[in-house]
């Protein structure tokens, strides 16, 4: 029990904070880095994020870089100060501040912490060149009569350079505006309420002081809390009407100038205090003289006390009545403008006036009162000295002064003497720590009336050796040391709520913090805890002593080197010479929870303790320690006993035979499932020492029993510990090493309930899975032991009649159905049922005395639950799986009844779908899968892996167990959502989205279909499609893998596989609202042991339940997707949206269930032409795709040759003309020497005559080729060329073959091209002449040799 530095909140976004006030000097980056710290500090976050390298920031150098800078003094040239409930903290440097709130938050371990966030920044000067130089926080009571102490609000008073006095509330804004002076403020400091120590002290009243260089002003703390509240309602009102104008009440205050010192840097106000008539006397003998007349009753004074040089400190005394107040003018700036960050940021809702009356208001100062004079009444003179600062004491007695010398000084304020100091703490920063005496602490036989005690600690931090001590005053030695970092700040609020008085303060519990240390390498707030005793010396407390002797155990439990003997010898001295009870019992406490004690010492050592307690006065016996002795004795020998019948006993003992009925049958029909599930989890793992089935220790099994009113109970703990507890008790019995009847007998007389050892016995079953599995026995131990259980008196109700549900045994179920350990579970489940059943039938024949079969509700519990594990066993061996190497699956996943009733009626086929994208199973597989268990066909074809011949047969396991859950359409649909969710984790893997839709496709209902596709369109793929389309439209071509990856957030390649995914989804889409009409919706069911399944809906259901959507909009986006899939896929310059007119631009990435505008009626020629070229590149990008594929001999998917029906299909809807396109297609084909792809396509051009005169120029371009552009120009070529005509020569060398990009073709294939030329041109035709010229001059080429 010694003075301790705990923890109790951690400041948030220190480094945001930091980078705000120091914008220059802390900036390590470039204009970027501090455009995004600003908007950290606006809360101005986006949506979309990064896309483009996020862990590029995180390297070596950069965060060693920031370590140092953390490090780095910045926050001693700032303002700090911190609210007495330590719920608002304020950082403030030249004209910016920022307020950090506190907010409460769960931590990894569970535990909730306070941290301290920022709730406003900005700029807070409002004249010209003026800067903050003083901040305080006042929190302000609440007058409701349900307050318990906490605040109402916090107002923030800041003082500036320029004399103003600003408040503002805590999310920044102003309230009120004052300038009482016209120097810099140099502190601000307020007193409040404190409830009166003694009867005869003054009640002291609540201020506001605020010191100037030459003047000190107080503000009445009564006057100041109506005129914040008021101006506070008058700001909220003005806000709801849009009004700036507010009108603040007058502020009541003193203003003193204080005279006879050179400088002055602090003050602190004592309050009003009054002298004794001999003080009177001396003063007024002094001062006057012998003759001095002396009043009857002392005057009321108010005392004030400042440093600074010349004199050292000086004491001023104001009598009451000698001033009166001033009463405030309206604060102009206030009054006119509510200039506030907030209000500036919200001037939507707020009316401001014009930029010239903002000028003329602002130039225009309220009047400055005059100060009083108030010469000093005497000071301690040191010429060299320089004081820095005072901090007063929360009794107002003493206050310590730093200087700059490097001394710390006590004074004593009512004496006006210095009476210690303390040399070598240069810049110390000071406070104070009241500690108040408990009740208990002191001896009632001495002192039974006497007031509580109270304690003054003074704390002294020196950040240059970076130690926080503690003094105790007033000539106290040093009772604590800490080592802390050299530039943390002691904050000190010297004050608590501001309105409080003798009568609202009654039966409040005010919490407010005295001291804190804010470290900003970690932003820790620490708090400093001093026990009362440390004030008291060792000649008036006891405690001292027996703290003394309480250490001493300490140092002999920590050392492991002394014999066993010796050990307890001095720990049982130590005990008994322990004189106060609460002490005793942490003594033995710390014995009792020591690891290296063994269990004889700990037995002797409690003994005789409670002997020594036994002959004292039973008046004299504290009841509490007696019991804890008596109870603790207890304990060690029942661990002591439980201990001795787990050893090995050699003697002979008769071996029991049990009857089992039933129990054989049951495991026989679930031993399959366990042999499979055995198989799966028998991989090996990683275990460690603590984990291993070792003894128990004495100090744990001390620490989980208690007596609690005669009766042993577990203490509730994780199911770590209670497995532990449960394996000591229990585990030789299960495993056969230990008598069964044996050990239940002494548990039985140890008295435990029954229903907790039930609970440690089944924690121990069901967290050693493992262990049982491999023990033949555990089985037949366990029914033993449950028998045995059940039938102590006390477990099973003596009213239970088998009609209702027992607590017993419903105990054991819920356990079970808990339980992620699913073999387990159903052993004790199978177990416990035939105990159960055993016993509702001697209960039925002891009443009936009749051969009647036994039907009762608690049977009917058990055969729901058995069923119900069982289930979960089939389903859990599937899940147990190993993912194939490689793979992204992560760790298995466990499942109980519990969680699978709790997740919906979803949960089953959500766990299955989650296993088969762990597996990678492709949707045709499992679709093969499903199809043969409802045929009951054996594979057809040999699978590759044994992996898959397992998972093929798990799968058909858990399908037979859940018809309904994990019907196909409904595994489908799941399947499709986890694939869909998955890859928008990690969208550059496109497998997934196309799996996704591939699954998607197998629904067979076209109302789940609808959903899910409807689903997965409006969560995951719009915002990134209409980032593609909008992405496209800006560059008017494919984009590269930079820019997808920043607007899109995947690669270009990505991109493309998505851009065709979104293809098949909206196909699905619309081909499932075709068929809507024909299908009546499905009705969600599950099975009937799950029907009690509850919690959120299922994805099936939610598909069910969508609204149908416009098939026409659905259509319009698919025609995009296919245009933005077509460019991407082969890199064509593409404008998508200007492709349509403004209804359709309108009418993309709107909701699909709502009717819009779409175009109709006859496009825009221009419009159409532009699609028609981008039609004709799609084809001839897929004609190049597909000659390249046959050059490298590359089997051509029959994905990639839908590009020609795909074209087809956009005509109609893009209102371009068929039959060109075609035509196009057939040139292309030509063109490529693709001359078999263009005859297939020929057949369906309807226009023969035009495509007749395109493929004559191609012919001709061909034969030009072979004749004139040839390198080898033989001599039977040029006479067949000076045997042709004249104009057909002509016509041949005006061709230009170097469009072909294919121009060596076999003349063969020219034979037939020119053969379908001839066929489709008429004879009338122009060119038909040429035709057959063209036929004669291949066919003389043909028989040239």
């Amino acid at each position: 029990m010694s003075c301790c530095l705990l923890e109790f909140g951690r400041v948030q976004e220190l480094r945001q904070v930091r980078d705000f006030l120091f914008p220059k000097q802390y900036q390590s980056g470039p204009e970027e880095k501090k455009t995004q710290a600003e908007n950290e500090l606006t809360w101005d976050d986006s949506d979309w994020g990064s896309w483009e390298n996020p862990d590029s920031k995180e390297d070596g150098s950069q965060a060693e870089e920031e370590e140092q800078q953390q490090s780095s003094p910045w926050l001693q040239d700032c303002v700090l100060s911190l609210s007495p409930c330590s719920d608002l903290l304020v950082i403030a440097r030249e004209h910016k501040a920022a307020f950090l709130s506190a907010k409460w938050r769960t931590d990894e371990s569970g535990q909730e912490e306070m941290a301290l966030t920022v709730s406003w920044s900005g700029t807070l000067s409002a004249e010209e060149g003026e800067c903050i130089s003083s901040v305080i926080c006042i929190p302000l009571a609440s007058q409701k009569r349900s307050s318990t102490g906490r605040p109402d609000w916090t107002c923030i008073v800041i003082g500036f350079t320029s004399g103003y006095v600003r408040f503002y509330t805590e999310s920044g804004v102003l309230l009120l505006s004052q300038l009482l002076h016209e120097d810099p403020v140099l502190r601000l400091k307020c007193r409040t309420y404190e409830i009166p120590r003694h009867p005869g002290v003054t009640e002291q009243h609540e201020e506001l002081s605020i010191l100037y260089p030459a003047a000190l002003v107080t503000i009445d703390g009564f006057s100041l809390f109506q005129s914040l509240r008021a101006c506070r309602n008058q700001v909220a009102r003005a806000a709801a009407a849009g009004s700036d104008v507010i009108q603040p009440p007058p502020l009541a205050y003193k203003k003193w100038g204080l005279q006879d010192m050179d400088t002055i840097t602090d003050h602190c106000s004592l309050g009003i205090t009054t002298l004794s008539v001999f003080d009177q006397m001396k003063n007024a003998s002094i001062l006057g003289g012998f003759h001095a007349s002396v009043k009857g009753s002392p005057p009321a004074m108010s005392q004030y006390i400042t440093v600074g040089g010349g004199p050292y400190t000086g004491f001023y005394y104001a009598i009451e009545g000698s001033s009166q107040p001033l009463l405030s003018h309206v604060a102009l700036a206030v009054a006119s403008k509510l200039t506030s960050a907030l209000f500036s940021a919200a001037s939507g809702w707020l009316g401001w006036k014009s930029k010239n009356e903002e000028e003329s208001v602002q130039k225009q100062k309220p009047k400055v009162e005059p100060a009083t004079p108030l010469p000093v009444r005497f000071g301690l003179p040191d010429s060299r000295r320089h004081g820095e600062s005072i901090c007063l004491s929360p009794c107002n007695t003493m206050a310590g002064v730093t200087d700059d010398f490097g001394r710390v000084t006590l004074l004593d304020v009512a004496r006006g003497i210095t009476i210690r100091m303390w040399k070598g703490y240069r810049d110390a920063q000071l406070g104070w720590v009241q500690v108040s005496e408990a009740f208990g602490e002191r001896d009632t036989a001495t002192s039974p009336s006497m007031p509580r005690r109270h304690a003054q600690f003074l704390v002294i931090y020196a950040p240059r050796r970076g130690i926080l001590e503690v003094w105790g005053t007033q000539h106290g030695p040093r009772v604590g040391a800490f080592t802390v970092g050299k530039h943390c700040r002691m904050l000190y609020a010297g004050h608590r709520l501001m309105g409080v008085n003798s009568v609202t303060s009654q039966g409040w519990q005010i919490h407010t913090q005295q001291v804190c240390l804010f470290d900003p390498v970690s932003g820790a707030l620490r708090a400093i805890t001093i026990p009362f005793h440390l004030a008291l010396s060792d000649k008036k407390s006891e405690r001292a002593k027996d703290m003394h002797l309480l250490r001493r155990l300490t140092s002999l439990l920590r050392s492991r080197e002394v014999e066993p003997a010796l050990f307890e010898s001095e720990a049982q001295s130590v005990l008994l010479d322990i004189k106060h009870p609460a002490l005793k019992k942490q003594a033995l406490e710390s014995l009792l929870s020591n690891k290296n004690a063994p269990v004889s010492c700990l037995t002797g050592v409690t003994h005789a303790l409670l002997d020594s307690l036994k002959e004292q006065d039973p008046e004299a016996v504290d009841e509490s320690l007696l019991q804890f002795c008596s109870s603790q004795l207890k304990l060690l020998q029942l661990y002591k006993d439980v201990q001795l019948l787990h050893t090995p006993d050699t003697s002979p003992t008769e071996p029991e035979h049990l009857s089992f009925s039933g129990i054989e049958e049951d495991l026989a029909r679930v031993r399959p499932v366990l042999q499979r599930y055995t198989e799966m989890n028998s991989r090996p793992y990683v275990s460690f020492a603590q984990d291993s089935g070792g003894p128990l220790p004495v100090r744990t099994f001390l620490s989980q029993l208690d007596w609690v009113n005669g009766e042993l109970r577990v203490i509730k703990q994780p199911n770590t510990d209670w497995t532990q507890l449960g394996s000591f008790l229990f585990w030789g019995c299960l495993s056969g090493q230990s008598v069964l009847q044996r050990v239940c007998e002494t548990l039985q007389e140890s008295g435990i309930s029954p229903q907790q050892l039930l609970s440690l016995l089944l924690s121990v079953w069901l967290n050693r899975e493992k262990e049982i599995l491999k023990c033949s026995d555990a089985v037949s131990n366990l029914h033993t032991l449950m028998s045995t259980l059940s039938s102590m008196k006390g477990a099973v109700e003596e009213s239970w009649d088998g009609q209702c549900v027992s607590p017993w045994w419903q105990q054991v179920r819920t356990a079970c159905v808990q339980s992620e350990s699913a073999a387990a579970a159903l052993l004790a489940a199978l177990v416990s049922h035939r105990v159960a059943k055993s016993a509702i039938t001697k209960l039925a024949e002891s009443k009936f005395q009749e051969e009647w079969e036994c039907v009762s509700l608690e049977l009917e519990q058990w055969v729901v639950c058995i069923k119900q594990l069982e289930d979960v066993l089939a389903l859990q061996t599937l899940l147990c799986l190993p993912p194939p190497q490689g793979s992204t699956g992560g760790a298995v996943s466990r499942c109980s009844v519990k969680t699978l009733l709790e997740s919906g009626r979803g949960g089953v086929a959500d766990c299955v779908s989650k296993l088969i994208f762990r597996q990678g199973v492709p949707p045709d597989l499992l679709r093969d899968i499903l199809q043969r268990r409802r045929k009951n066909q054996p594979t057809e074809q040999p699978l590759q892996q044994g992996e898959e011949e397992r998972l093929e047969e798990l799968l058909e396991c858990v399908c037979q167990r859940f018809p309904n859950s994990l019907s196909p359409d409904v595994l489908f649909a799941h399947c499709s959502w986890e694939h869909v969710v998955q890859w928008n984790k990690d969208p550059e893997v496109g497998q997934y989205l196309e799996w996704s839709v591939e699954f998607l496709k197998m629904i067979s209902n076209p109302h789940i279909q609808l959903g899910i596709s409807a689903m997965m369109w409006h969560t995951f793929i719009v915002k990134r499609f209409s980032a593609a389309a909008f992405l496209m439209e800006k560059v008017g071509k494919a984009p590269k893998d930079r820019l997808c990856r920043r607007d899109v957030g995947m690669g270009d390649a990505a991109v493309r596989s998505f851009l065709g995914s979104c293809v098949q989804l909206l196909q699905a889409l619309m081909e499932a609202d075709s068929g809507v009409e024909d299908v009546s919706a499905p009705d969600v069911c599950v099975e009937e042991v799950w029907s009690s399944a509850e919690g959120p809906v299922s994805i099936v259901e939610l598909a069910v339940d969508q609204r149908s959507v416009h098939y026409p909009l659905v259509q319009h986006h698919c025609v995009l997707a296919s245009l933005l899939h077509a460019a991407m896929t082969f890199s064509l310059r593409l404008k998508p949206l200007s492709l349509f007119d403004s209804k359709g631009k309108n009418a993309f990435f709107r909701d699909l269930i709502s009717i819009q505008l779409l175009p109709s009626g006859d496009m825009d020629p221009n419009l159409v032409a532009v699609r028609q070229e981008f039609l004709m590149n799609v084809l001839t990008g897929w004609v190049k795709a597909l000659a390249e594929a046959e050059e490298n001999g590359v089997k051509h998917s029959g994905t990639e040759d839908v590009w020609p029906s795909v074209c087809m299909e956009l005509t109609s809807l893009l209102q371009v003309n068929t039959d060109i396109l075609r035509r196009h297609l057939v040139c292309e084909l030509y063109n490529q020497g693709l001359d078999l792809w263009a005859e297939e396509v020929m057949m369906e051009v309807e226009d023969k005559d035009v495509l007749g005169s395109q493929l004559l120029v191609l012919m001709g371009q061909r034969l030009s080729f072979s004749l004139l552009h040839s390198q080898s120009q033989t001599k039977p070529n040029m006479e067949l060329l000076a045997r042709l005509p004249p104009t057909l020569c002509t016509w041949l060398k005006a061709m230009n073959p170097s469009e072909l990009r294919c121009p060596s073709v076999p003349l063969s294939q020219s034979s037939r091209l020119i053969n379908k030329v001839i066929e489709m041109l008429p004879e009338n035709h122009t060119q038909y002449s040429f035709a057959l010229q063209l036929l004669e001059a291949v066919d003389s080429l043909q028989a040239e040799p």
